[in-house]
């Protein structure tokens, strides 16, 4: 266990909006998937389900659906976007660099996303990171969608780290709560939504560009977080398996 045995950092990496630049692509599937059963979707509408497991975002949006049509629209979506952004996938300035010189120093990485087992795969693969993440987890996996902290608690699970030496590195209101919910260290970067709004975060960033393992090693040795209850992970027994 990396993260609490020798003291090297353990980070949690939400993909979209951090690693790869992929909102536009989300957006433009959305758009062009819900305007096929006449729904006019804005960007602005658009930012506020970002972040957010798919299936959950269609009942939001598409309110009495069935769950076979939520899967239907989940497949759909999930596809447009695949066909969009395999043709030009690009990563944020500093991501991989960050991502290569975690892994070099020794540290534990996971992705904890809620975009599909498939897109995560696409996209890291594309961007050659893939072997850098020890562990990768899904919006499919866990039952609830962020701001529960449960993706987050899972990640830390597989990477057997205690909550409270993890970072987690987000774009969104939801993921920062999700992080602190969970007991953890919140960077937020501001690709996505303007600083103010991210204020929750232990640290907020312009790019990722201005992370190092230095930066990261210093806000994991601060004033350890206070702990909120969380549901589906118990915090009490993460800790009990390391004790």
């Amino acid at each position: 266990m990396t993260g609490a045995q020798n003291g090297k950092v353990t980070v949690i990496f939400d993909m979209d909006g951090v690693i790869v630049d992929s909102a536009q692509p989300h957006y433009l599937a959305w758009r062009t998937m819900l305007k096929r059963k006449g729904i006019d979707y804005s960007y602005e509408e658009f930012k506020t389900n970002f972040g957010r497991r798919t299936d959950m975002q269609v009942r939001r949006i598409l309110g009495d659906i069935s769950d076979e049509g939520v899967a239907a629209t989940v497949r759909e979506k999930d596809i447009l976007f695949r066909e969009i952004v395999s043709e030009n996938v690009a990563a944020f300035p500093g991501a991989v660099e960050l991502i290569k010189s975690l892994k070099a120093y020794g540290g534990r990485l996971a992705i904890g996303s809620s975009s599909p087992t498939e897109t995560v795969h696409l996209i890291i693969g594309t961007l050659g990171i893939k072997d850098d993440f020890d562990t990768i987890v899904c919006g499919g996996e866990v039952t609830e969608s962020k701001p529960s902290p449960q993706i987050f608690l899972l990640a830390a699970k597989k990477l057997s780290a205690l909550p409270e030496r993890c970072i987690v590195i987000e774009d969104t209101v939801v993921g920062v709560t999700a992080a602190k919910k969970g007991g953890m260290r919140a960077v937020a970067v501001t690709n996505t939504h303007p600083r103010e709004s991210l204020s929750e975060a232990d640290l907020v960033v312009d790019s990722l560009k201005e992370l190092t393992v230095n930066t990261l090693e210093n806000l994991l040795h601060n004033t350890a977080p206070a702990f909120s209850p969380t549901i589906g992970f118990s915090l009490d027994a993460i800790r009990r398996a390391h004790a």
